[in-house]
């Protein structure tokens, strides 16, 4: 697996431009290669089931590094016939890969320059996308998105704690890679029933999947529920399995104010334990709900606070829409140039880009009356659409102890700065996208009325340190192919891994960003891949609830690997 792929001009290039000059949102450039059997350039499935629709289609993900020209795909119009295509695909030696928006990074789905002659997309966002909402929950098939699932939970008067900032993600996407948002408990906070602090995950009730019935001599529909065992390793499945719907708890809807700051000293902002003023932990105090986005080179970051206030306050403007920082989704010229000049191999512009950035964030705010807004939840939680600038994001979950937040954060801060000035020296900018820092709770089971805690979640809480519990994600983006981008993430990893251990903290993949990086891309450390990363998940953990335990699980399921790639093959074997 070589993406992301900086050091190679020629491939870099490519996705660049595409990004730059398609500003289309997630799957609609796939859509423009969809070519039904007739007309197909590439040959046809083996005795393909009658009645189910299927046609070839290009696949590309999130930021473009993985580009697949020729995918057959098929839309199945119920849980029926997703069993129909799976015996099918198990019977010819074919390999299935449920398909939602395609916004993500890691090659859970399919890796870069994969042999797709022997796979089947399955779409499940044209029909599998049912919502019902009931007393406290809501049942949800796979493929219907956040944004529809918070609709039809507003109406409802329901609503959840934190949320993906896109809306445009599927349900079994979220699911799949502990998708999460940004909250803890504000000082004083009572925590709503129904909610949780942590990912989507922790609000899993059950899920509703595909699974070998050995009796049966057949892949079958089986539901399991969160006191069951079995649940722990699909509750987060990097992809290794097949959710056809969930049952989501939910808890009453709320109205958020939402303040950003910009003029906050990043020094400050960012500052050692125990600094005075707007610290990263004063807002954590009063508000519980942050996002830090700080570009590189620059000394004031954007600051979201969301507060919950459930009567206007007087100087807030009611939004009744997300998607209210609108100047953040478009492409601007200033932008399309400097995309020009890194796809040229010339990064020197990067400090006064950066510059530029944040007073797009500064103008923006006031033109469009958005520095303090207010309204239901996901009217301010959801602002990134899918035509916002695509970059790559290396994460990572750091477990901690709520205490020690401002510590992960400022250690982290100092670590990056003095790396991008030591680049800087040598006349290199590999980092040209915005940090970006996020706080959750860890899932945490209680939360959901008890039951498993998802074993391959990097929220999962460690029982042999009950004070790690919370969650520090720090995302660090990047322009695809900018030179030396690789070589700065795999420092950063390294140093991660090793600064944030002990009996400080723990950390893990974001499993959606890039992560198990060497000089030559993401996802290229087998040792990682194989040794450091499983270990993470056993860490801590009882025998028989572990890594181990997940992917015994899943193996049983899918004895057959229909649900597998060849990442997934190094990774989960």
């Amino acid at each position: 697996m070589t993406a992301p792929r900086s050091e190679s001009p020629q491939v870099g290039r490519r996705s660049l431009l595409k990004g730059a000059a398609a500003l289309v949102g997630a799957g609609l450039l796939s859509e423009a290669f969809t070519l039904p059997v007739g007309a197909a350039t590439i040959a046809a499935p083996p005795s393909f089931p009658a009645g189910i629709e299927l046609y070839q289609q290009a696949y590309e993900n999130w930021s473009g590094e993985i580009e697949l020209a020729d995918v057959w795909t098929c839309a199945p119009a119920s849980p029926a016939d997703i069993l129909t295509v799976v015996n099918w695909a198990r019977a010819h030696n074919f390999r299935v890969r449920p398909k939602g928006m395609s916004h993500g990074w890691a090659p859970t789905l399919l890796p870069a320059g994969a042999d797709v002659s022997a796979v089947i997309l399955v779409d499940l966002t044209k029909h599998l996308r049912a919502i019902t909402v009931g007393s406290g929950r809501v049942t949800v098939q796979a493929g219907a998105t956040v944004d529809q699932l918070t609709v039809a939970l507003e109406n409802a008067g329901y609503g959840l704690t934190a949320l993906t900032a896109p809306g445009n993600l599927t349900i079994g996407g979220v699911l799949a890679i502990d998708a999460h948002g940004s909250g803890v408990p504000a000082n004083g906070e009572t925590r709503i029933p129904g909610t949780s602090y942590g990912t989507l995950s922790n609000l899993v009730l059950s899920l509703t999947v595909v699974a070998w019935d050995a009796g049966a001599g057949a892949y079958v529909l089986k539901t399991y529920t969160r006191s069951q065992p079995q649940i722990a390793a699909f509750l987060v499945h990097l992809g290794r399995a097949f959710v056809v719907s969930a049952t989501l708890q939910v808890g009453a809807n709320t109205r958020l104010r939402c303040q950003s700051f910009y003029d906050i000293p990043t020094a400050t902002l960012f500052g050692a334990p125990g600094t005075s003023g707007r610290t990263i932990e004063s807002y954590l105090r009063s508000s519980g709900r942050i996002e830090a986005i700080w570009f590189p080179f620059t000394d004031r970051p954007w600051l979201k606070v969301w507060t919950v206030a459930r009567s206007k306050p007087l100087l807030s403007r009611t939004v009744n829409a997300p998607y209210a920082y609108t100047f953040a989704n478009f492409l601007s010229e200033e932008q399309s140039d400097f995309l020009s000049q890194v796809v040229a191999g010339n990064t020197s512009g990067t400090p006064a880009f950066q510059n530029f950035q944040i007073s797009v964030v500064g103008s923006g705010l006031i033109v469009t009356g958005t520095w303090d807004i207010w309204g239901w939840s996901k009217n301010l939680l959801l602002y990134v659409q899918p035509t916002t600038l695509r970059i790559v994001e290396a994460g990572y979950a750091v477990l901690t102890s709520r205490a020690n937040v401002q510590r992960v954060i400022h250690e982290f801060y100092v670590r990056y700065q003095a790396r991008i000035t030591a680049y800087q020296a040598q006349g290199k900018f590999p980092m040209n996208g915005p940090v970006e820092i996020r706080v959750t709770g860890v899932d945490d089971p209680a939360e959901a009325g008890g039951g498993v805690s998802p074993q391959l979640s990097a929220a999962r809480p460690r029982p042999d340190h009950p004070e790690w519990n919370t969650v520090v994600w720090l995302d660090m983006g990047t322009i695809p192919g900018t030179p030396d981008s690789n070589a700065f993430y795999a420092e950063m990893e390294e140093w991660i891994v090793a600064n944030y251990s002990g009996s400080y903290a723990t950390v893990r993949p974001e499993w959606s960003k890039a992560w198990a990086v060497t000089p030559r891309g993401a996802w290229t450390d087998t040792a990682a891949l194989t040794g450091r990363i499983p270990a993470s998940l056993r860490a801590g953990q009882p025998a028989g609830d572990n890594w181990d335990t997940a992917r015994a699980t899943l193996n049983a399921a899918d004895p057959h690997r229909v649900f597998s790639n060849t990442f997934l093959d190094v990774l989960l074997p």
